[in-house]
């Protein structure tokens, strides 16, 4: 016969607090994901404003997917490696289950915008504001919480700008959004 205690109120409380924290110690050692997508955001996001209205080059659209090929390939080669090393929480596993849907997100909203001629910058904007904010929330880590919010807001905020400019909109939202919450979460468990 198996010895198995309940836990109190108290003590499961006392436990999911410290598999949050514990998560908290693995997304800061794993905040070069936020600065990674951040910074090849940002870059490509004033790559391609740059590109589409002071060039004739006909491709100016080509520092995105540059960008996410880079991304996607840092990204899974940091996963196996990261995740050889340490335990994988529930929480952990929640936020890393979500942005693999998010990202399959993220190329569905870029296909069908790109196919029907328009500029995805809203709907991106809108995906990762989601991501980052649930994020933000799960980890009880506020800035990455509000960087969610201010990509939401963006995101709103687009609709009012010429389409030309929003992906200077999305540079900046990106900056709040990501390079904001993860130069700080990476500072938050040191």
């Amino acid at each position: 016969m198996k010895d198995e205690r309940t836990l109190s109120p108290l003590e499961s409380l006392r436990v999911i607090s410290q598999a949050i924290d514990k998560t908290q110690d693995n997304v800061a050692k794993n905040s070069f994901l936020f600065l990674l997508w951040g910074w090849l955001m940002v870059i490509a996001s004033l790559g391609f404003f740059v590109l589409r209205r002071y060039t004739s080059f006909e491709y100016y659209f080509v520092p995105f997917p540059a960008s996410a090929a880079v991304g996607a390939l840092t990204s899974l080669i940091y996963y196996f490696r990261q995740r050889a090393g340490t335990t994988q929480t529930y929480v952990d596993h929640f936020l890393s289950r979500m942005w693999l849907v998010l990202g399959a997100g993220f190329i569905a909203v870029v296909f069908v915008n790109v196919s029907q001629g328009n500029t995805p910058f809203t709907y991106t904007l809108l995906i990762g504001g989601i991501g980052t904010m649930v994020s933000g929330l799960v980890l009880r880590f506020n800035p990455l919480a509000l960087g969610g919010a201010i990509m939401l807001l963006s995101a709103v905020a687009s609709i009012y700008v010429p389409e030309a400019d929003r992906v200077l909109l999305q540079a900046g939202a990106v900056v709040a959004g990501y390079l904001v919450p993860g130069y700080l979460l990476r500072h938050a468990r040191r």
